[in-house]
């Protein structure tokens, strides 16, 4: 599509968006009175409406039901981790025995680990990407001690070539072969949460299998932003929070993947908990434990219903409009924002963009990679009722949500934007 620099041509496309419908199921913060413009949902997604009355139902059942709440409430209690897994299962590209709602996301991974970290005298490293988010990289170093080994020699970080701002998936298959007799985990981003690099998770995901190693994902940036294919790409298992595009609420429960090939495989180590117990005999409190088949066998307690319940009412969302449709409009409404900081920048004197520019190499963020005045701009895009992220030490990541961000509100947040710019001296 060829784009216009009018604000007229920004309401147009508002006009035809056929998801146009989906941004009043979300409410909007305001700030000094007005709807602001939130290019932040890669770090908090926004409420659904219908979240509280989802909650309310649980509170309601609570109320009157009690205990009893387990069998008979509108959603029984009991099952409530297998309302998320249809959804889920779409979303990932995986089948619903694949998937679970569970706990967090970094204890998602260290249980995740548990099973399929497994070091060996010969074949001990972990490859990551260097300048992984924080969460990752202190499960890896603390994982790799656990096991009495050194995070120095253990875990090789891939980092982008010299001049160059993300990593080549060249790069990263040649890393996995030359460390392929050592290898043992290979564990990334699904989209690296400082660039915005979505990574060919299935090249990847081959390369760590041809040389005899396990490859785990952690999607806490791509789930709900990019599409997945989990299943056939053949990921061993994949971890993700809830809080961010799938939009369940600040420290939401999390999710996560195991492929179907260990459903059955009662010989895995693992972190075990009650909940992950057959489901027929968890009442009988008997000693030894009997995994559940599939990624429910990695529960370790019982469902939190509240979040839970905050989680159905996001995924409702999902299941509505589609994933395919969703990531349409996010490639349209990402590149109406890279047209615009082109056109601010069209001498790269202000900015860089470190996002790759192929669509299908990111998803709806752009990693606005300042030159100066980087976070005095950040304040002031927020003095003006636009909120982003800003990530030191200079980076401006902005994320147009395809479910409640506009056309509009990139033409906003560019024109705005740019009179902040001008008002600066380089």
């Amino acid at each position: 599509m060829k784009f216009e620099d009018s604000l007229k041509f920004a309401r147009q496309l508002d006009r035809t968006d056929p998801l146009r419908s989906y941004r009043s199921s979300f409410k909007i913060p305001k700030i000094k009175g007005k709807n602001s413009v939130y290019f932040t949902g890669n770090s908090l997604g926004l409420q659904p409406q219908s979240t509280s009355q989802y909650i309310r139902q649980e509170l309601d059942d609570w109320a009157n039901l009690g205990v009893e709440g387990h069998f008979h409430a509108k959603r029984p209690w009991l099952y409530y981790h297998r309302l998320a897994k249809k959804s889920l299962a779409r979303l990932t590209g995986a089948r619903p025995s694949e998937v679970v709602a569970m706990n967090q996301l970094t204890v998602n991974l260290h249980l995740m680990m548990a099973s399929f970290y497994q070091p060996t005298k010969s074949r001990f490293r972990i490859i990551a990407e260097a300048g992984a988010f924080s969460s990752d990289q202190y499960a890896l170093e603390t994982q790799l001690k656990w096991h009495g080994l050194d995070p120095s020699n253990a875990l090789v970080e891939i980092s982008p070539r010299a001049g160059e701002n993300t990593l080549r998936t060249s790069d990263i298959v040649n890393t996995i072969i030359k460390n392929g007799d050592s290898l043992a985990l290979v564990l990334l981003g699904g989209i690296q949460y400082y660039t915005g690099q979505f990574f060919d998770i299935k090249k990847i995901t081959a390369a760590a299998h041809n040389v005899g190693a396990i490859a785990g994902f952690d999607l806490a940036h791509a789930i709900g932003n990019v599409p997945l294919s989990l299943h056939r790409d053949n990921v061993d298992f994949a971890v993700w929070c809830s809080y961010k595009y799938l939009n369940a609420g600040p420290g939401a429960l999390a999710g996560a993947y195991v492929h179907e090939k260990y459903a059955h495989d009662r010989t895995l180590p693992r972190l075990a908990g009650w909940w992950g117990h057959d489901e027929g005999e968890r009442f009988q409190m008997k000693k030894g434990f009997i995994p559940m088949p599939g990624a429910d066998g990695w529960q370790v307690s019982n469902v939190p219903i509240f979040q839970a319940a905050a989680l159905l009412s996001a995924l409702e969302l999902f299941d509505n409009a589609g994933m395919s449709a969703l990531r349409k409009k996010s490639v349209q409404l990402t590149g109406y924002l890279e047209y615009w900081l082109q056109k601010i920048n069209a001498d790269n004197r202000y900015f860089s963009i470190i996002t790759p520019d192929d669509p299908k190499q990111r998803g709806c963020q752009l990693s606005i990679f300042m030159k100066g005045h980087g976070k005095k701009i950040s304040d002031a895009l927020l003095r003006n009722g636009i909120i982003t992220d800003w990530r030191e030490p200079n980076v401006i990541r902005a994320a147009p949500v395809p479910f409640y961000n506009t056309y509009e509100d990139v033409y906003v947040f560019a024109t705005t934007f740019k009179k902040e710019i001008d008002k600066l001296k380089w």
